[in-house]
């Protein structure tokens, strides 16, 4: 069963995991209008590790990254579809731009991101890969996208 976690509640938590040698995998993301390719990418990262911990940009968060109009979904919302899934352990909500800070705190064994990330632009890699973690890059699910979705939502005046 999932549970939505403070960054402090996330940091104990971790600790607690780690102590019991459980490996940790940490993805984020904005999951807005959760689609097939969000699901794919959630249930490969399940697979590389014990425990899943996804950071969710908050609905500031995704203003300002996505823009004003977004996001479609609150973050309530957003936080109650993960939970349905099932193979997500933690959620915790993040405020900035960038992940850093909570990767910074989980300190995760396995970062997982998808395909349309480079390494070089993944948020955390340096510090993944000091503390002897990886990173794996899981290739899109073709066909899914919340901006093309959303976009064809606006041209039919769905939103």
């Amino acid at each position: 069963m999932s549970v939505l976690l403070s960054k402090e509640e996330i940091k104990e938590q971790c600790n607690v995991w780690k102590n019991t040698s459980k490996s940790i995998v940490f993805t984020n993301g904005c999951f807005d209008l959760l689609h097939r390719g969000h699901i794919d990418l959630l249930e490969k990262a399940a697979t590389f590790g014990d425990i899943l911990i996804v950071g969710l940009n908050s609905d500031k968060s995704v203003k300002i990254i996505k823009g004003t109009d977004r996001p479609i979904e609150s973050e309530n919302v957003r936080i109650k579809h993960l939970i349905e899934l099932g193979m997500v352990l933690a959620i915790c909500l993040f405020d900035n731009d960038t992940p850093l800070e909570l990767i910074q705190i989980i300190k995760p064994d396995v970062l997982v991101k998808g395909g349309d990330y480079q390494p070089k632009d993944i948020v955390g890699i340096k510090e993944i890969v000091k503390w002897g973690g990886h990173v794996e890059i899981i290739p899109l699910t073709p066909g899914y996208s919340t901006t093309i979705s959303i976009e064809k939502m606006k041209r039919e005046g769905l939103v």
